[in-house]
């Protein structure tokens, strides 16, 4: 069936409606589809209805349980997320011809690195860049990955390597990992341990999806350690502190979080491992051939300067060509 026509010519979807298709696709539920684009239920239900008159297809199957793509909807779903991809590639090719340092900058940050680089960050942006409206969005990483990628967050502050296509980072500093555990503790407060005492000790980690967790356990592996660390986890990094301190065994902390998550309990002692040492890398990380590119890089130059006065070992500007 062929869609309506005005004035002799075809009428044509809005952007509004492919949205409001492309979040029923996603959801597959009218109510939280609206509640991910912002728009009441009824105007969401009545822009799909409208899209399915303009295309001519019937795009969903309502029941009266569930909502379920058509097989017509399956396919022009597909087409509807590459128009919409497209829209915001526009929208920010837009925004770069502007000054720079201005408009909005979605900015991703995993959560053992945001509470201890984010003042830095912040103040830097509010310094050099009052006119950049930086909005900041704490996620795990993979949730950042996705955000990059699909447009929905422009610029990810995180630990490499990411090693995904189409993603360039941009190197900030690396940092080494402590040992913190509790009083008493045979390695407390040591400095030059060895990585091979990993192999032995109840190590206690965040939570599946915190890269930490990972970076952790390779450092396991690196050191000959076999078997799977305590079950005991965290969601967080004060918590997995509090834990320690209250003898459950002992964990890794990035360095630039010993401030900050150590001053929370006197029940804590901190050892150093023999060079080298254990150590993550955070860097800047964008999509390739961004709009806003070049201010990403000039961001990254300038975070390096910023973050010399943290425990940090600063990348040069040629690491991050």
């Amino acid at each position: 069936m062929a869609g309506p026509r005005t004035g002799g010519r075809r009428q044509q979807p809005t952007l509004a409606q492919l949205r409001a298709f492309s979040a029923v696709a996603d959801h597959l539920h009218f109510r939280d589809a609206a509640a991910a684009i912002g728009m009441s239920q009824p105007a969401l239900s009545s822009a799909v209805s409208a899209l399915e008159d303009v295309l001519g297809v019937t795009l969903l199957e309502r029941t009266t349980r569930k909502v379920l793509l058509s097989p017509a909807g399956e396919r022009l779903a597909v087409r509807a997320k590459a128009v919409l991809k497209e829209v915001g590639a526009l929208m920010e090719e837009a925004e770069a011809v502007r000054a720079p340092f201005t408009g909005a900058l979605r900015l991703g940050v995993i959560p053992t690195v945001a509470p201890y680089l984010l003042p830095t960050v912040l103040r830097l942006v509010h310094d050099r860049y009052p006119q950049l409206d930086l909005q900041v969005h704490e996620e795990q990483t993979g949730s950042l990955l996705d955000g990059l990628t699909t447009g929905r967050l422009d610029l990810l502050l995180l630990a490499v390597p990411i090693g995904m296509p189409g993603v360039v980072e941009l190197p900030l500093f690396d940092e080494d990992f402590v040992l913190v555990t509790p009083p008493g503790h045979r390695l407390g407060g040591r400095e030059g341990i060895p990585r091979e005492a990993l192999r032995e000790l109840n190590l206690l980690l965040l939570d599946e999806g915190h890269c930490l967790r990972d970076q952790a356990l390779d450092i396991c592996r690196e050191a000959g350690r076999r078997d799977a660390p305590v079950s005991t986890t965290a969601a967080g990094l004060s918590t997995l502190v509090q834990l320690v301190a209250g003898g459950l065994g002992v964990t890794l902390l990035p360095r630039t979080a010993l401030k900050v998550e150590t001053t929370r309990s006197d029940q804590l002692l901190t050892g150093s491992f023999a060079a080298p040492a254990p150590a993550r890398r955070i860097a800047l990380a964008m999509r390739a051939g961004a709009a806003r590119g070049a201010e990403y890089e000039e961001l990254a130059a300038a975070l390096r300067e910023a973050l010399r006065s943290l425990p940090v070992r600063v990348c040069d500007i040629e690491a991050s060509a």
